[in-house]
């Protein structure tokens, strides 16, 4: 077994002293040298954190003795390296954004379709199946058949559903993202906006990649994580895409082969983006994490934790 446990979390539950909750938590993570990054807000907690298996599950055990969370659940992966260099708690207006006032997952959430049965709901006609991931995560990997509603944030999504006619072509909608939040809340938006039949994947893609063996999966390409993996591919293992530096997005062997790449300093999607200056500074960053690798010296991963905000 690797190193290093992952933990990824979230629920949605009424948590009016969520601000108080912010520096018990902290001290927590700390205590047991799990880092990662944990947002709670008046509507639930969302977060994946990683570390020395028995600190993972010590902070597991801290945030379900609240009895609010009792039943939280969480997957896990494992890894040789760490996923995360720093620890954020942090304060925010919502767990995940958005921007829609008055929508309630934790009533109002579409029906959950567990991983094992996910393909007979892509196989259904009468069903739309709609990825609710933003575009550079829908590059890396999808399901098939599966619509791209093109977005930069997930904020966008209700302008898309608003717009979008093969929504309302068949009977049925489909959604799916990477661990089950958006999910949640954009089935939740759905059923508010009146669709009658919402189904969404419990888990996410990553309980699908989990669950179902390669030879039976529909999925095509890896799955984007946000943290040091980058991406997962079936049973959980790490994936091939690396991050871009700058833009802190996915880039596979493809893209480095783009003469707007270099390493640390931009890629295709983010080159347009910085300035002159921007790009001396980043070169100037990756010269002394060079140094730093060759003197055998750290240069990210010293345990820093900013001071958390409210969005």
């Amino acid at each position: 077994m690797s190193e290093f446990l992952t933990a990824a979390l979230y629920k949605f539950v009424a948590l009016p002293d969520y601000a108080s909750l912010q520096q018990p938590l902290l001290a927590c993570c700390r205590q047991h040298h799990v880092k990662g990054t944990v947002l709670l807000a008046a509507e639930g907690i969302n977060g994946t954190i990683a570390g020395p298996v028995p600190g993972v599950r010590a902070v597991l055990q801290f945030l379900r003795s609240d009895p609010r969370f009792a039943d939280l659940t969480h997957k896990e992966s494992y890894s040789p390296k760490p996923p995360f260099y720093r620890l954020k708690v942090r304060l925010k207006k919502e767990i995940v954004t958005l921007g829609v006032p008055g929508i309630d997952p934790s009533t109002l959430a579409g029906t959950y379709v567990k991983a094992e049965d996910w393909n007979r709901l892509l196989d259904d006609p009468d069903v739309v199946v709609v990825d609710v991931r933003n575009e550079y995560e829908v590059a890396a990997g999808t399901f098939e058949r599966a619509l791209n509603p093109h977005t930069r944030s997930f904020s966008e999504l209700p302008e898309w559903v608003r717009n979008e006619p093969a929504l309302r072509a068949k009977p049925k909608v489909a959604m799916f993202c990477t661990g089950g939040i958006r999910c949640e809340k954009s089935t939740a938006f759905l059923r508010s906006a009146g669709f009658a039949e919402v189904y969404h994947l419990q888990g996410g893609i990553l309980k699908y990649l989990e669950t179902v063996p390669p030879e039976q999966s529909r999925w095509q390409g890896e799955c984007f994580v946000f943290d040091e993996r980058v991406s997962v591919v079936h049973g959980l293992k790490p994936g091939t895409l690396e991050l871009c530096r700058s833009c802190r997005q996915p880039v596979s062997e493809q893209d480095k082969q783009s003469p707007h790449y270099i390493d640390g300093v931009s890629c295709h999607r983010c080159v347009d983006t910085k300035t002159e200056a921007q790009k001396r500074s980043r070169m100037e960053r990756q010269k002394q994490m060079r140094l730093a690798r060759e003197r055998n010296q750290p240069h990210i991963g010293v345990p820093i934790v900013k001071k958390a905000k409210t969005e």
